[in-house]
Protein backbone atom coordinates (compact mmCIF):
# COMPACT_ATOMS: atom_id res chain seq x y z
CA UNK A 1 0.00 0.00 0.00
CA UNK A 2 1.18 3.41 -1.26
CA UNK A 3 2.54 5.94 1.41
CA UNK A 4 -0.34 7.88 2.32
CA UNK A 5 -3.15 5.71 1.33
CA UNK A 6 -6.31 5.54 3.95
CA UNK A 7 -7.26 1.89 4.00
CA UNK A 8 -11.16 1.04 4.42
CA UNK A 9 -12.78 -1.24 6.62
CA UNK A 10 -15.57 -3.15 4.75
CA UNK A 11 -18.00 -0.27 3.32
CA UNK A 12 -20.71 0.98 1.36
CA UNK A 13 -18.71 3.47 -0.12
CA UNK A 14 -15.52 5.53 -0.03
CA UNK A 15 -14.14 6.84 2.81
CA UNK A 16 -13.73 10.69 2.91
CA UNK A 17 -10.27 11.98 2.01
CA UNK A 18 -8.30 14.62 2.80
CA UNK A 19 -7.59 16.81 0.21
CA UNK A 20 -9.34 19.10 -2.32
CA UNK A 21 -12.87 18.25 -3.02
CA UNK A 22 -12.75 16.22 -0.10
CA UNK A 23 -12.54 18.50 2.44
CA UNK A 24 -15.95 19.98 2.57
CA UNK A 25 -17.28 16.21 3.17
CA UNK A 26 -14.88 15.22 5.81
CA UNK A 27 -15.98 18.54 7.60
CA UNK A 28 -20.01 17.36 6.94
CA UNK A 29 -18.44 13.75 8.52
CA UNK A 30 -16.96 15.43 11.42
CA UNK A 31 -20.04 17.09 11.70
CA UNK A 32 -22.86 14.22 11.89
CA UNK A 33 -19.92 12.38 14.39
CA UNK A 34 -20.35 15.71 16.79
CA UNK A 35 -24.03 15.63 16.23
CA UNK A 36 -24.43 12.28 17.46
CA UNK A 37 -22.10 12.79 20.81
CA UNK A 38 -24.22 15.96 21.27
CA UNK A 39 -27.13 13.62 21.24
CA UNK A 40 -25.81 11.22 23.50
CA UNK A 41 -25.15 13.62 25.75
CA UNK A 42 -28.56 15.37 25.92
CA UNK A 43 -30.33 11.79 26.01
CA UNK A 44 -28.55 11.32 29.38
CA UNK A 45 -29.56 14.24 30.91
CA UNK A 46 -33.77 13.76 29.44
CA UNK A 47 -33.72 9.87 29.80
CA UNK A 48 -31.85 8.86 33.16
CA UNK A 49 -31.76 12.49 34.44
CA UNK A 50 -29.05 14.13 36.43
CA UNK A 51 -30.69 14.36 39.80
CA UNK A 52 -30.88 10.10 40.09
CA UNK A 53 -28.53 9.06 42.97
CA UNK A 54 -25.22 8.04 43.13
CA UNK A 55 -25.16 3.90 43.63
CA UNK A 56 -22.73 1.68 45.40
CA UNK A 57 -20.10 1.66 43.32
CA UNK A 58 -20.02 5.01 42.57
CA UNK A 59 -19.62 6.15 46.06
CA UNK A 60 -16.72 3.82 46.67
CA UNK A 61 -15.31 5.37 43.71
CA UNK A 62 -16.23 8.96 44.89
CA UNK A 63 -15.72 9.02 48.06
CA UNK A 64 -11.97 8.62 47.24
CA UNK A 65 -11.77 11.80 46.15
CA UNK A 66 -14.67 13.64 48.08
CA UNK A 67 -14.26 16.81 49.86
CA UNK A 68 -17.17 16.27 52.74
CA UNK A 69 -16.93 12.00 52.72
CA UNK A 70 -14.88 9.35 54.26
CA UNK A 71 -13.59 7.13 51.70
CA UNK A 72 -15.27 4.27 51.57
CA UNK A 73 -13.39 0.67 51.39
CA UNK A 74 -11.35 0.24 48.30
CA UNK A 75 -11.58 -3.33 47.61
CA UNK A 76 -8.66 -5.72 44.56
CA UNK A 77 -10.64 -5.74 41.67
CA UNK A 78 -11.08 -1.72 41.63
CA UNK A 79 -8.78 0.72 39.85
CA UNK A 80 -8.55 4.63 40.76
CA UNK A 81 -9.06 5.57 37.05
CA UNK A 82 -13.15 6.75 37.73
CA UNK A 83 -11.86 8.61 41.07
CA UNK A 84 -9.64 10.36 39.28
CA UNK A 85 -11.75 11.31 36.42
CA UNK A 86 -14.67 12.61 38.82
CA UNK A 87 -11.54 14.29 40.95
CA UNK A 88 -12.42 18.07 39.04
CA UNK A 89 -16.19 18.14 40.25
CA UNK A 90 -16.22 16.06 43.16
CA UNK A 91 -12.95 17.37 44.75
CA UNK A 92 -15.20 20.17 45.44
CA UNK A 93 -18.85 19.98 45.14
CA UNK A 94 -21.01 17.41 46.57
CA UNK A 95 -24.13 18.16 44.51
CA UNK A 96 -25.08 14.98 42.67
CA UNK A 97 -26.45 16.83 39.86
CA UNK A 98 -22.99 18.72 38.93
CA UNK A 99 -21.26 15.45 38.84
CA UNK A 100 -23.93 13.94 36.39
CA UNK A 101 -23.89 16.97 33.92
CA UNK A 102 -20.05 16.65 34.39
CA UNK A 103 -19.76 13.09 33.44
CA UNK A 104 -22.76 13.62 30.47
CA UNK A 105 -20.81 16.02 28.70
CA UNK A 106 -17.59 13.81 28.90
CA UNK A 107 -18.78 10.63 27.78
CA UNK A 108 -20.36 12.74 24.95
CA UNK A 109 -16.86 14.39 24.38
CA UNK A 110 -14.92 10.82 24.69
CA UNK A 111 -17.69 9.23 22.29
CA UNK A 112 -16.78 11.67 19.73
CA UNK A 113 -12.88 11.16 20.16
CA UNK A 114 -13.71 7.55 19.96
CA UNK A 115 -15.40 7.40 16.49
CA UNK A 116 -13.18 10.33 15.50
CA UNK A 117 -9.95 8.44 15.53
CA UNK A 118 -12.05 5.90 12.65
CA UNK A 119 -12.42 8.63 9.80
CA UNK A 120 -10.14 7.34 7.03
CA UNK A 121 -10.64 4.19 7.83
CA UNK A 122 -14.89 3.95 7.77
CA UNK A 123 -17.28 6.31 6.28
CA UNK A 124 -18.60 8.87 7.88
CA UNK A 125 -22.09 7.27 7.82
CA UNK A 126 -20.83 4.28 8.99
CA UNK A 127 -19.33 5.56 11.88
CA UNK A 128 -22.50 7.93 13.17
CA UNK A 129 -24.69 4.60 12.27
CA UNK A 130 -22.07 3.00 14.96
CA UNK A 131 -22.03 5.54 17.34
CA UNK A 132 -25.89 6.04 17.50
CA UNK A 133 -26.19 1.49 17.62
CA UNK A 134 -23.87 1.85 20.62
CA UNK A 135 -25.48 5.14 22.83
CA UNK A 136 -29.26 3.63 22.16
CA UNK A 137 -28.90 0.79 23.84
CA UNK A 138 -29.60 1.27 27.68
CA UNK A 139 -26.74 -0.32 29.29
CA UNK A 140 -24.92 2.92 27.36
CA UNK A 141 -27.09 5.26 28.01
CA UNK A 142 -27.72 4.19 31.43
CA UNK A 143 -24.16 4.16 32.77
CA UNK A 144 -23.26 7.42 30.17
CA UNK A 145 -23.47 10.08 33.07
CA UNK A 146 -22.26 7.13 35.89
CA UNK A 147 -19.34 7.38 37.65
CA UNK A 148 -18.02 3.95 36.14
CA UNK A 149 -15.24 2.21 34.42
CA UNK A 150 -17.15 0.07 31.60
CA UNK A 151 -17.98 2.92 29.33
CA UNK A 152 -14.66 4.70 29.30
CA UNK A 153 -12.80 1.28 28.58
CA UNK A 154 -15.54 1.06 25.58
CA UNK A 155 -14.20 4.30 24.84
CA UNK A 156 -10.62 3.61 24.92
CA UNK A 157 -10.57 0.27 23.09
CA UNK A 158 -12.21 1.77 20.11
CA UNK A 159 -9.24 4.77 20.19
CA UNK A 160 -6.65 2.12 20.43
CA UNK A 161 -8.23 -0.28 18.24
CA UNK A 162 -8.85 2.15 15.52
CA UNK A 163 -5.30 4.13 16.30
CA UNK A 164 -3.82 0.60 15.83
CA UNK A 165 -5.03 -0.19 12.71
CA UNK A 166 -4.40 3.41 11.22
CA UNK A 167 -0.60 3.22 11.72
CA UNK A 168 -0.76 -0.52 10.60
CA UNK A 169 -1.39 1.12 7.40
CA UNK A 170 0.74 4.04 7.64
CA UNK A 171 3.89 3.71 10.11
CA UNK A 172 4.23 7.21 9.66
CA UNK A 173 1.36 8.15 11.52
CA UNK A 174 2.19 9.45 14.82
CA UNK A 175 -0.73 11.36 15.98
CA UNK A 176 -2.20 7.69 15.63
CA UNK A 177 0.63 6.12 17.09
CA UNK A 178 0.26 7.66 19.86
CA UNK A 179 -3.76 7.51 20.23
CA UNK A 180 -2.53 3.50 20.43
CA UNK A 181 -0.84 5.14 23.91
CA UNK A 182 -3.52 7.17 25.21
CA UNK A 183 -6.18 3.95 24.27
CA UNK A 184 -4.48 1.22 26.23
CA UNK A 185 -3.86 3.32 29.42
CA UNK A 186 -7.58 4.89 29.08
CA UNK A 187 -8.39 1.25 29.49
CA UNK A 188 -5.87 0.26 32.07
CA UNK A 189 -6.79 3.44 34.26
CA UNK A 190 -10.26 2.26 34.35
CA UNK A 191 -9.43 -1.61 34.59
CA UNK A 192 -6.35 -3.08 34.23
CA UNK A 193 -7.58 -6.60 33.20
CA UNK A 194 -10.45 -5.59 31.05
CA UNK A 195 -7.19 -3.57 29.11
CA UNK A 196 -5.24 -6.89 29.28
CA UNK A 197 -7.98 -8.99 27.25
CA UNK A 198 -8.85 -6.23 25.06
CA UNK A 199 -5.81 -5.89 23.65
CA UNK A 200 -4.50 -9.46 23.79
CA UNK A 201 -5.49 -10.01 20.02
CA UNK A 202 -3.45 -6.59 19.04
CA UNK A 203 -0.07 -8.03 21.12
CA UNK A 204 -0.27 -11.04 19.25
CA UNK A 205 -0.11 -9.65 16.00
CA UNK A 206 2.51 -7.38 17.19
CA UNK A 207 4.60 -10.39 17.82
CA UNK A 208 3.34 -12.63 14.58
CA UNK A 209 4.10 -9.22 12.54
CA UNK A 210 7.43 -8.27 14.68
CA UNK A 211 5.89 -4.58 14.50
CA UNK A 212 7.79 -4.01 17.63
CA UNK A 213 7.16 0.08 16.98
CA UNK A 214 3.38 -0.51 17.51
CA UNK A 215 4.22 -2.97 20.46
CA UNK A 216 5.80 -0.57 22.52
CA UNK A 217 2.97 2.17 22.04
CA UNK A 218 0.68 -0.20 23.51
CA UNK A 219 3.17 -2.09 25.97
CA UNK A 220 3.97 1.78 27.44
CA UNK A 221 0.57 2.59 27.20
CA UNK A 222 -0.76 -0.25 29.38
CA UNK A 223 2.35 0.30 31.65
CA UNK A 224 1.35 3.77 32.59
CA UNK A 225 -2.33 3.10 32.92
CA UNK A 226 -1.74 0.14 34.97
CA UNK A 227 1.21 1.41 37.26
CA UNK A 228 -0.74 3.05 39.65
CA UNK A 229 -2.60 -0.41 40.17
CA UNK A 230 -0.08 -2.48 40.10
CA UNK A 231 2.46 -0.30 42.90
CA UNK A 232 -1.18 0.04 45.48
CA UNK A 233 -0.55 -3.70 44.74
CA UNK A 234 2.55 -4.16 46.61
CA UNK A 235 1.53 -1.09 48.81
CA UNK A 236 -1.73 -2.05 50.10
CA UNK A 237 -2.11 -6.11 48.66
CA UNK A 238 1.24 -7.61 49.90
CA UNK A 239 2.10 -8.27 45.93
CA UNK A 240 0.63 -8.15 42.46
CA UNK A 241 -0.01 -12.05 42.55
CA UNK A 242 -1.62 -11.34 45.79
CA UNK A 243 -3.80 -8.82 44.71
CA UNK A 244 -5.21 -11.02 41.77
CA UNK A 245 -5.80 -13.51 44.13
CA UNK A 246 -7.56 -11.28 46.49
CA UNK A 247 -9.60 -9.82 43.21
CA UNK A 248 -10.51 -13.41 42.44
CA UNK A 249 -12.36 -14.58 45.60
CA UNK A 250 -14.03 -10.67 45.94
CA UNK A 251 -15.17 -12.01 42.04
CA UNK A 252 -16.19 -15.58 42.80
CA UNK A 253 -12.98 -17.69 41.96
CA UNK A 254 -12.87 -16.45 38.60
CA UNK A 255 -12.64 -20.21 36.49
CA UNK A 256 -14.22 -21.89 33.86
CA UNK A 257 -17.94 -20.94 34.78
CA UNK A 258 -20.30 -20.25 31.63
CA UNK A 259 -22.24 -17.31 32.31
CA UNK A 260 -23.80 -16.35 29.09
CA UNK A 261 -27.50 -17.27 30.72
CA UNK A 262 -26.49 -15.05 33.46
CA UNK A 263 -25.95 -11.57 30.83
CA UNK A 264 -29.44 -12.75 29.05
CA UNK A 265 -30.90 -12.58 32.33
CA UNK A 266 -29.27 -8.83 33.29
CA UNK A 267 -30.64 -7.65 29.91
CA UNK A 268 -34.17 -7.29 31.87
CA UNK A 269 -32.07 -4.14 33.98
CA UNK A 270 -30.27 -5.81 36.57
CA UNK A 271 -27.22 -3.23 37.62
CA UNK A 272 -25.69 -6.51 39.32
CA UNK A 273 -27.23 -10.16 38.68
CA UNK A 274 -25.32 -12.08 41.66
CA UNK A 275 -26.81 -15.13 42.25
CA UNK A 276 -28.32 -14.96 38.92
CA UNK A 277 -31.42 -17.48 39.07
CA UNK A 278 -34.96 -17.54 37.60
CA UNK A 279 -36.15 -17.69 34.13
CA UNK A 280 -35.02 -15.99 30.95
CA UNK A 281 -36.34 -12.89 30.21
CA UNK A 282 -38.99 -12.46 27.11
CA UNK A 283 -37.31 -13.49 23.85
CA UNK A 284 -37.84 -9.55 22.53
CA UNK A 285 -35.48 -8.00 25.46
CA UNK A 286 -32.45 -10.18 23.92
CA UNK A 287 -33.17 -11.09 20.42
CA UNK A 288 -30.91 -8.31 19.79
CA UNK A 289 -28.11 -9.75 21.60
CA UNK A 290 -28.42 -12.95 19.88
CA UNK A 291 -28.35 -11.00 16.07
CA UNK A 292 -25.03 -9.26 17.44
CA UNK A 293 -22.65 -12.28 16.17
CA UNK A 294 -24.88 -13.30 13.32
CA UNK A 295 -24.19 -9.46 11.94
CA UNK A 296 -20.73 -9.33 13.07
CA UNK A 297 -20.22 -12.90 11.21
CA UNK A 298 -22.11 -11.32 8.04
CA UNK A 299 -19.78 -8.22 8.19
CA UNK A 300 -16.59 -10.51 8.19
CA UNK A 301 -17.54 -12.57 4.93
CA UNK A 302 -18.43 -9.46 3.32
CA UNK A 303 -14.83 -8.34 4.41
CA UNK A 304 -13.11 -11.15 3.30
CA UNK A 305 -14.41 -11.01 -0.15
CA UNK A 306 -13.88 -7.93 -0.42
CA UNK A 307 -10.17 -8.35 0.60
CA UNK A 308 -10.28 -6.47 3.47
CA UNK A 309 -10.01 -8.70 6.42
CA UNK A 310 -7.82 -7.37 8.71
CA UNK A 311 -9.59 -4.15 9.31
CA UNK A 312 -12.78 -5.98 10.03
CA UNK A 313 -11.68 -9.27 11.69
CA UNK A 314 -9.25 -7.22 14.49
CA UNK A 315 -12.29 -5.59 16.10
CA UNK A 316 -14.10 -8.72 16.14
CA UNK A 317 -10.91 -10.25 17.94
CA UNK A 318 -10.92 -7.73 20.38
CA UNK A 319 -14.63 -7.40 20.60
CA UNK A 320 -14.52 -11.38 21.63
CA UNK A 321 -11.19 -11.54 23.85
CA UNK A 322 -12.95 -8.63 25.90
CA UNK A 323 -16.56 -10.87 26.16
CA UNK A 324 -14.46 -14.08 27.06
CA UNK A 325 -14.05 -13.39 30.70
CA UNK A 326 -17.29 -12.40 31.01
CA UNK A 327 -19.12 -15.03 29.21
CA UNK A 328 -17.09 -18.19 30.32
CA UNK A 329 -14.70 -17.27 33.42
CA UNK A 330 -17.51 -15.18 36.19
CA UNK A 331 -20.13 -17.06 38.10
CA UNK A 332 -22.35 -13.82 37.88
CA UNK A 333 -23.38 -11.07 35.27
CA UNK A 334 -23.66 -7.21 34.98
CA UNK A 335 -24.96 -5.71 31.76
CA UNK A 336 -22.19 -3.07 31.78
CA UNK A 337 -19.05 -5.62 31.80
CA UNK A 338 -19.95 -6.52 27.86
CA UNK A 339 -19.87 -2.42 27.01
CA UNK A 340 -16.31 -2.42 25.58
CA UNK A 341 -17.42 -5.66 23.16
CA UNK A 342 -20.57 -3.79 22.04
CA UNK A 343 -18.39 -1.51 20.70
CA UNK A 344 -16.12 -3.06 19.26
CA UNK A 345 -18.53 -4.68 17.94
CA UNK A 346 -20.49 -1.82 16.80
CA UNK A 347 -18.32 -0.44 13.69
CA UNK A 348 -18.53 -3.70 11.79
CA UNK A 349 -22.12 -4.88 12.65
CA UNK A 350 -23.49 -1.39 11.70
CA UNK A 351 -21.36 -1.79 8.34
CA UNK A 352 -23.02 -5.17 7.59
CA UNK A 353 -26.48 -3.19 8.19
CA UNK A 354 -25.66 -1.44 5.53
CA UNK A 355 -23.70 -3.65 3.07
CA UNK A 356 -27.85 -5.94 3.86
CA UNK A 357 -29.63 -2.57 3.06
CA UNK A 358 -27.96 -0.77 -0.02
CA UNK A 359 -25.69 -3.71 -1.38
CA UNK A 360 -21.86 -2.92 -3.01
CA UNK A 361 -23.56 -1.33 -5.84
CA UNK A 362 -25.06 1.41 -3.69
CA UNK A 363 -28.72 0.94 -4.62
CA UNK A 364 -31.03 0.55 -1.42
CA UNK A 365 -32.45 -2.74 -1.89
CA UNK A 366 -36.68 -1.99 -0.78
CA UNK A 367 -37.31 -5.28 1.42
CA UNK A 368 -34.22 -5.52 2.88
CA UNK A 369 -34.30 -1.69 3.92
CA UNK A 370 -37.60 -2.28 5.44
CA UNK A 371 -37.30 -5.18 7.31
CA UNK A 372 -33.59 -3.35 8.55
CA UNK A 373 -35.54 -0.23 9.78
CA UNK A 374 -38.39 -2.09 11.51
CA UNK A 375 -36.27 -3.89 13.11
CA UNK A 376 -34.61 -1.43 14.35
CA UNK A 377 -37.80 0.68 15.33
CA UNK A 378 -38.30 -2.67 17.27
CA UNK A 379 -35.32 -2.74 19.01
CA UNK A 380 -35.08 1.03 19.66
CA UNK A 381 -38.59 0.62 21.68
CA UNK A 382 -37.31 -2.23 23.90
CA UNK A 383 -34.17 -0.71 24.80
CA UNK A 384 -36.14 2.46 25.81
CA UNK A 385 -38.34 0.47 27.90
CA UNK A 386 -36.00 -1.65 29.96
CA UNK A 387 -33.95 1.89 30.27
CA UNK A 388 -37.18 3.73 31.59
CA UNK A 389 -37.96 0.57 34.33
CA UNK A 390 -34.03 0.65 34.70
CA UNK A 391 -34.10 4.12 35.85
CA UNK A 392 -37.36 4.27 37.27
CA UNK A 393 -36.47 1.53 40.26
CA UNK A 394 -32.81 2.86 40.75
CA UNK A 395 -33.85 5.96 41.43
CA UNK A 396 -36.50 4.80 43.96
CA UNK A 397 -33.50 2.60 45.60
CA UNK A 398 -31.45 5.80 46.00
CA UNK A 399 -34.46 7.61 47.04
CA UNK A 400 -34.93 5.22 50.11
CA UNK A 401 -30.95 5.30 50.54
CA UNK A 402 -31.71 9.09 51.64
CA UNK A 403 -34.28 8.69 53.64
CA UNK A 404 -32.71 6.46 55.29
CA UNK A 405 -29.67 8.72 56.08
CA UNK A 406 -31.85 11.09 57.04
CA UNK A 407 -33.76 9.08 59.47
CA UNK A 408 -30.15 8.59 61.06
CA UNK A 409 -29.78 12.15 61.38
CA UNK A 410 -32.95 12.60 63.38
CA UNK A 411 -31.69 9.48 65.33
CA UNK A 412 -28.80 11.34 66.42
CA UNK A 413 -25.95 9.41 64.35
CA UNK A 414 -24.32 12.49 62.42
CA UNK A 415 -21.43 13.18 61.16
CA UNK A 416 -18.39 12.09 62.66
CA UNK A 417 -20.08 9.12 62.91
CA UNK A 418 -19.72 4.99 61.53
CA UNK A 419 -22.33 2.49 59.93
CA UNK A 420 -21.51 -0.81 59.49
CA UNK A 421 -23.84 -3.99 58.52
CA UNK A 422 -26.33 -4.20 55.67
CA UNK A 423 -26.01 -1.46 52.87
CA UNK A 424 -23.36 0.53 55.24
CA UNK A 425 -20.93 2.02 52.49
CA UNK A 426 -24.04 3.71 50.66
CA UNK A 427 -26.05 4.92 53.42
CA UNK A 428 -23.28 5.89 55.01
CA UNK A 429 -22.36 7.93 52.29
CA UNK A 430 -25.27 9.91 52.40
CA UNK A 431 -25.02 10.55 55.95
CA UNK A 432 -21.91 11.83 55.64
CA UNK A 433 -20.23 8.92 58.31
CA UNK A 434 -18.09 6.59 57.39
CA UNK A 435 -18.34 2.56 57.15
CA UNK A 436 -16.93 -0.44 58.47
CA UNK A 437 -17.26 -4.35 58.04
CA UNK A 438 -16.10 -7.28 60.34
CA UNK A 439 -16.53 -9.75 57.40
CA UNK A 440 -17.21 -10.07 53.21
CA UNK A 441 -15.68 -8.66 50.76
CA UNK A 442 -15.28 -4.91 52.46
CA UNK A 443 -14.00 -6.19 55.87
CA UNK A 444 -11.95 -3.55 57.19
CA UNK A 445 -12.18 -3.38 60.87
CA UNK A 446 -13.38 -5.28 63.96
CA UNK A 447 -15.79 -5.69 66.66
CA UNK A 448 -13.45 -4.36 68.92
CA UNK A 449 -12.69 -1.34 67.06
CA UNK A 450 -16.63 -0.71 66.38
CA UNK A 451 -16.80 -0.81 70.42
CA UNK A 452 -14.23 1.52 70.85
CA UNK A 453 -15.27 3.88 68.31
CA UNK A 454 -19.01 3.67 69.72
CA UNK A 455 -17.50 5.32 73.24
CA UNK A 456 -16.55 8.49 71.06
CA UNK A 457 -18.77 8.97 68.12
CA UNK A 458 -22.44 7.61 67.20
CA UNK A 459 -22.44 4.52 66.10
CA UNK A 460 -25.53 2.78 63.87
CA UNK A 461 -25.51 -1.37 62.86
CA UNK A 462 -27.63 -2.12 59.80
CA UNK A 463 -29.97 -5.61 59.10
CA UNK A 464 -32.03 -6.80 57.12
CA UNK A 465 -35.80 -6.88 58.20
CA UNK A 466 -36.15 -9.66 61.27
CA UNK A 467 -32.55 -10.07 61.89
CA UNK A 468 -30.80 -10.18 64.50
CA UNK A 469 -28.10 -7.61 63.45
CA UNK A 470 -24.33 -8.36 65.08
CA UNK A 471 -24.15 -9.93 68.57
CA UNK A 472 -22.28 -6.91 69.34
CA UNK A 473 -25.32 -4.50 68.68
CA UNK A 474 -28.11 -6.34 69.90
CA UNK A 475 -28.50 -5.00 72.96
CA UNK A 476 -28.13 -1.44 71.19
CA UNK A 477 -31.94 0.52 70.43
CA UNK A 478 -33.44 -1.05 67.14
CA UNK A 479 -35.05 1.71 64.90
CA UNK A 480 -37.02 1.11 61.57
CA UNK A 481 -35.78 2.33 58.11
CA UNK A 482 -36.52 2.14 54.81
CA UNK A 483 -36.50 -1.78 53.96
CA UNK A 484 -33.79 -2.02 56.86
CA UNK A 485 -33.59 -2.61 61.02
CA UNK A 486 -31.18 0.03 62.50
CA UNK A 487 -29.54 -0.45 66.07
CA UNK A 488 -28.28 2.94 67.10
CA UNK A 489 -25.29 2.84 70.15
CA UNK A 490 -25.86 4.66 72.66
CA UNK A 491 -24.80 7.98 71.84
CA UNK A 492 -21.29 8.85 73.69
CA UNK A 493 -22.21 11.19 76.86
CA UNK A 494 -25.37 8.60 77.64
CA UNK A 495 -24.08 6.13 79.46
CA UNK A 496 -21.66 4.43 77.11
CA UNK A 497 -22.62 1.31 74.45
CA UNK A 498 -24.41 -1.22 76.19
Amino acid sequence: MAHGTKPMLISTGRPDQETGAGRPRRLRGDLLLAAVAGAFTVAQLLLVGPAMGLGWDEIVYVSQVSADRPAAFFSAPRSRGVSLLVWPVASWSSSTVLLRVYLAVLSGLGLYIALRVWRGLVPARVLAGAGLFFVTLWITMFYGPQAMPNLWVAFGALICVGCFLRVSADRFDTPALWGVVGGAALMAWMRPTDAVWVTLPLLVLVAVRRRWRLGAALAGGLAAGGVEWIVEAFLAFGGLRERLNEASRIQGDLGWNIAVDDQMRSLMGSALCRPCGGELPDPGIYAWWLTLPVLAGYGLFAAVRARRTERTLLPLACATTAAVPYLFLIGYAAPRFLLPAYALLAIPVVDALFHLAVGRSGRPRAVALALVALALIGHLSVQYSVLDSTVDRTTKARIDWARSATELHRLGVRPPCLLTGEQSIPIAFYAGCASGAVSGHNADTSEAAILDTARRTPVAALSRRRDDGPAYARTWELHRLPRLDARVAPLPGAGGPG
